[in-house]
This record gives structure tokens, sequence and C-alpha cells, in this order.
């Protein structure tokens, strides 16, 4: 077997268990201890970090070589029927990427909303409108962090493979966080290597190849029912196939970072970092 690059980062969502604080900084300490390589900081129940904090994790990020993203919270919902909540929506998100960019990282992750008592297409229309603005204030603030708008597990949430895809090639400024395990829940049958093979294909085809070399993924154990994702499981208690899903994302050669959501975080993101290391590119 060939050895693999570095080329894909593996880190957790929020702070391993095993750190010895539940600090952000004391997270990029034991991220780095335990030889992986990225951290999300999880913004997902309210925006509660300062300025002073958010500058001490760039600082401690940058010194150990660990790579930083952000998750904004749960509740933004963009295509609310109150205009209220989809303003309140979008100050989250703006304020969201403002603190991730003083965090050093270069990408957000956000949730963009429920389809609710409008169809698809006014639904992607209205989240479209709404991350046009939040594009076009960000860079007017010299803010060039990008906007990841995750897929999604419940069929109630806006955010289909090919609704997310649609919505990052119409908007410069966004592009997908890839949730493999929410692609399962929803469509209950994207589970194997010809699958996640296509659905990388797929990416390149939608967003060229600069997507491929530029991907985020969240990826975890999952156990889903009628209507899509219940909760994330680990991957020994799971049917995700995830040697498969490995090996898919090998064969195209894809560059970038992979946050694990496994309820044991570190444990799980470590195995996938080992097992991605074990494999070598084969031919479709």
């Amino acid at each position: 077997m060939t050895p693999a690059s570095s080329k894909i980062l593996f880190g957790t969502a929020g702070v391993p268990h095993s750190s010895s604080g539940q600090s952000t900084v004391s997270g990029i300490e034991t991220i780095h201890k335990l030889g992986l390589d990225c951290l999300e900081i999880m913004f997902v129940k309210g925006i509660k970090m300062g300025h002073d904090t958010a500058q001490k994790v760039r600082q401690k990020a940058s010194e150990l070589g660990v790579s930083v993203s952000a998750h904004a919270p749960y509740y933004i919902n963009l295509n609310s029927p109150e205009r209220g909540i989809r303003l309140a929506s979008q100050e989250q998100l703006l304020n969201s990427a403002r603190l991730a960019a003083l965090c050093g990282a270069k990408n957000i992750i956000f949730h963009a909303g429920y389809y609710g008592m409008f169809t698809p297409e006014k639904t992607f229309d209205i989240i479209g409108h709404s991350l046009k603005e939040i594009v076009s204030i960000l860079r007017s603030e010299r803010n060039f962090i990008t906007l990841r708008v995750e897929t999604m597990g419940k069929r109630s949430q806006f955010g289909s493979l090919e609704e997310v895809l649609f919505l990052c090639r119409d908007i410069e400024g966004v592009l997908p966080c890839l949730d493999f395990s929410h692609m399962l829940a929803r469509e209950g049958v994207a589970n194997s290597y010809l699958h996640f093979h296509r659905t990388l294909k797929k990416l390149e085809r939608k967003l060229g190849r600069a997507a491929v070399k530029n991907i985020h993924i969240h990826v975890s154990g999952i156990h889903y029912g009628a209507k899509g994702e219940l909760k994330h499981l680990n991957f020994q208690e799971s049917s995700f196939r995830y040697d498969d899903w490995i090996q898919a994302l090998r064969d195209a050669e894809a560059e970038g970072t992979v946050i694990c959501e496994s309820p044991n975080l570190e444990t799980d993101a470590l195995m996938l970092k080992n097992l991605y290391e074990s494999y070598s590119i084969k031919t479709v």
C-alpha cells in the first residue's frame, strides 16, 4: 500500500472528550497531542466566545499547526415565514462568520433552514437572496471567509445534495459542507462505494475540480428513519460504510477537511485518519 499524503485533515466537531479542559484552546492542544489535524469550533448553541478568546484561539492554532473551522448556531432559519426570525438568522450567521474569522477559520458551516410552508423552489430563492446579502456584507468588511451550507439529514430541511450544489454554483463565496451521513439518512440508499464516488464526481461536475481540492466534510455513524436523521452514532454501531467512503475519497484525490461528529469524537476521527493513511488509490 502506498502511504497517503496529508492533503486530507482529520479532526473533531468541538473539543475532544480527552481534553483536560473544555475551552477551545485546550481542545486545540489536545488535537495536536492526539496527532489529529483540525477542530471545528461549535457555536451551535449560541455565540458566546469573546474577541480576546478568539485571538488566543487563533494564536494557539497557528502555533501548533491545527486548522480551525466553525459551525454557526443550529437555530438559524433563513426561510422562516417570520421576517424577524429571518433577519435575526442573517445576523447570527454574520456574527458567526466575523468571530470565526477572528479565530483564524477560513470556513463557517451552517444549516440554511426548513421548507416549512414554502415549496422547495421558493425556499431556494429565499435562502439564496439572504446569502447573497450576507456575502455582500462580509466582503464589504474585507472578511473573505467561505460560507459552507451543509447537506441535511431530515427531509423537512433545505439541504439535499442537488439543492446545495445549485446554491453554491449560483453564489460566489458559498461552498458545500458535504455531510455524507446526512445524505444517507435523507435518501436511505447512499451507502456504497459507488454512491460516494458519484457524489464526489457530481461535486466536480457542478462546481469544478477546485471544489474537490477544497472539500469540507462532516461524517459519523447515523441512525435514521422514514423522515431522515434521528441521531448520530459511533461508526461501530452504525451501518455507514466508512471503509468504502474512505476509498472513494482517496480515489477522487480529494483535499480538504474531514470533521468527525460521532459521539466518541476523537476515537472515530483517529480511526478514520489511520484508515485513510492505510489505503492506496485503486482504478475505478
